[in-house]
């Protein structure tokens, strides 16, 4: 009899192996108008936070962190990977410290989003082993027109192209062998801020040679069917539109021609770095933005990099990436994030300002609300010393208690983000905002009415609200006070308000019913300054 039964497992045995290999692997899915993202066959909200550039080449660093990123209900970790560490020696890879980050976040059941410090990160090349940056015979560097060289390998330079690749390939390989049943890693950032500094496009000889040749059919094809954008298209009507020729002939000889230069052989370099991996391990891909300042000329940032204006040149260059991103250390965020939200393209923010602003929960309810972000994830979250009291703590708990009902609501037209823009240079901007859903016009304030002004901290409030059905309605947030009415020569009223949350089984659970005081006498419905909160409630029109 035991005999009998150990022989039957035995023969289940390949078959359940069979079936845990055959988890789906994650992707990127369309619903209504926005990109959903899939993780084990269901949608995935990634409530993220980036580690420092260091802090993963060690993991004895974060030992103490674990508990806090806990405590701040993060479920994915976006962890640099480092190509001076995986190959210390050409051809020879050593994956031991990806494999302990691996097994530790397992272990934590959190998900990883691995960055790949490659050729390039912030522009510069500090990433590459030692035995690429000493090899000036086979590799070479970006030189500016007087010739200096920069510290930058040239996205011209074949050879350090292949051997980027190589390596990515050699990761990517490592990891369908060792993480492919348990998909511990969700996604990959190829290389990390891609741009030229401090001019517009490299001088070096090879590139020279490149600049005097035909714009590539492919981008020409874009302009042809004025599918380039507006930067692009006015550039090259400026010139008389011409069906082809070199890049000066085509855009013009100027840094903004050049930056689309230097956009179409970045793209291409990472281009072939992405399909070398992609060939060995098919994740979700992405790369990632350093945006400009205002009034800054290519050259005097990062250019030629994802940027709004170089969609055009990007998907081009890069048919192989799933979208590009931004990066955001500038107070305009609604204003820059919103760039992103372009047809086909998920909106994730893989690094946003530094963990110890106020605005970071507001940022992340207005991303997913408004912009059906996929993911949010401020830098360096190993600075948080106390993962329970933070504000990026609350609002996360808040945001994963109601994730079900974000990704169900994703790109349907029934949610929407309020916050208070802010401008590059720090003003907020406090005018109420107006919006109607489903039979209901809306007005949102952030400024609370029962705080004291000069008390409360209008940057930090955000909310989101979701219509559950024609009349019954959803808000979290903080800070946020909602009024309303009817369509039509109908009035509204509050028929029910309570706040809770959703149980682990998804049911609402609820707690103070919310009337009088609470409602201003059935007047709005206020979300409170002092912390994130979930409130459901119902609408009714009388006349």
């Amino acid at each position: 009899m035991k005999t009998s039964l150990m022989t039957a497992l035995l023969c289940l045995l390949p078959l359940m192996t069979g079936a845990l290999a055959q988890t789906p692997a994650p992707s990127l899915r369309s619903q209504g108008d926005a990109v959903q993202f899939m993780v084990d066959g269901e949608p995935y909200l990634m409530l993220g936070g980036e580690l420092g550039n260091s802090s993963a080449s060690d993991l004895s660093y974060l030992e103490p962190h674990w508990e806090t990123f806990d405590a701040l209900h993060i479920n994915t970790i976006l962890a640099p990977v480092y190509w001076e560490l995986i190959e210390p020696e050409e051809g020879v890879y050593d994956f031991t410290v990806l494999d302990q980050l691996i097994t530790r976040a397992r272990r934590e059941d959190i998900r990883l989003v691995l960055l790949w410090f490659g050729t390039w990160k912030n522009s510069m090349s500090t990433y590459v082993p030692e035995w690429g940056k000493q090899d000036d015979g086979r590799f070479f560097r970006v030189r500016t027109k007087d010739g200096t060289p920069q510290d930058i390998f040239s996205p011209h330079d074949e050879a350090i192209r292949d051997a980027d690749a190589h390596a990515f390939r050699a990761l990517m390989a490592h990891l369908a062998e060792t993480d492919r049943r348990q998909r511990t890693v969700i996604m990959v950032q190829v290389e990390n801020e891609v741009g030229m500094i401090p001019e517009a496009r490299d001088h070096s000889a090879p590139a020279e040679e490149d600049w005097q040749a035909d714009v590539p059919a492919e981008l020409m094809a874009r302009l042809e069917a004025g599918d380039a954008g507006e930067h692009l298209m006015s550039l090259w009507q400026a010139t008389g539109s011409a069906e082809s020729g070199s890049w000066q002939e085509v855009f013009g000889n100027s840094p903004e021609a050049e930056e689309i230069f230097t956009a179409w052989h970045l793209g291409r370099f990472v281009e072939h770095v992405t399909a070398a991996g992609l060939d060995a391990y098919d994740l979700p891909v992405y790369v990632n933005a350093a945006l400009a300042r205002p009034d800054t000329s290519p050259g005097g940032y990062p250019s030629g990099g994802p940027l709004p204006h170089l969609f055009a040149v990007w998907q081009a260059a890069a048919p192989s990436l799933d979208f590009l991103a931004p990066d955001i250390y500038f107070n305009d965020f609604v204003t820059r994030i919103a760039e992103y939200d372009v047809d086909g393209n998920a909106v994730f923010i893989p690094e946003a300002n530094r963990t110890g602003r106020s605005e970071v929960g507001a940022d992340a309810f207005w991303s997913f609300g408004e912009l059906d972000s996929i993911g949010y994830s401020p830098f360096s979250i190993e600075d948080i010393e106390d993962g329970e009291s933070h504000p990026l703590g609350n609002a996360y708990d808040i945001l994963d208690n109601i994730s079900h009902l974000i990704t169900a609501n994703q790109g349907n037209g029934t949610m929407r983000g309020l916050r208070a823009p802010i401008d590059y240079d720090g003003e907020i901007d406090l005018a109420p905002q107006t919006f109607t859903l489903e039979n209901y016009q809306f007005t949102a304030t952030m400024i609370d009415p029962w705080t004291p002004r000069d008390a409360q901290d209008m940057a930090g409030h955000g909310a989101l609200i979701i219509a559950l059905s024609d009349d019954e309605f959803l808000v979290a947030g903080k800070g946020v006070t909602f009024t309303f009415d009817a369509e039509g020569p109908a009035r509204a009223g509050i028929a029910m308000a309570e706040e809770g949350r959703f149980g682990r089984r998804g049911e609402w659970e609820a707690g103070r019913t919310l009337n009088g005081d609470q409602t201003h006498q059935g007047r709005h419905i206020r979300l409170t300054p002092d912390a994130f909160a979930i409130q459901k409630f119902r609408l009714y029109t009388y006349k």
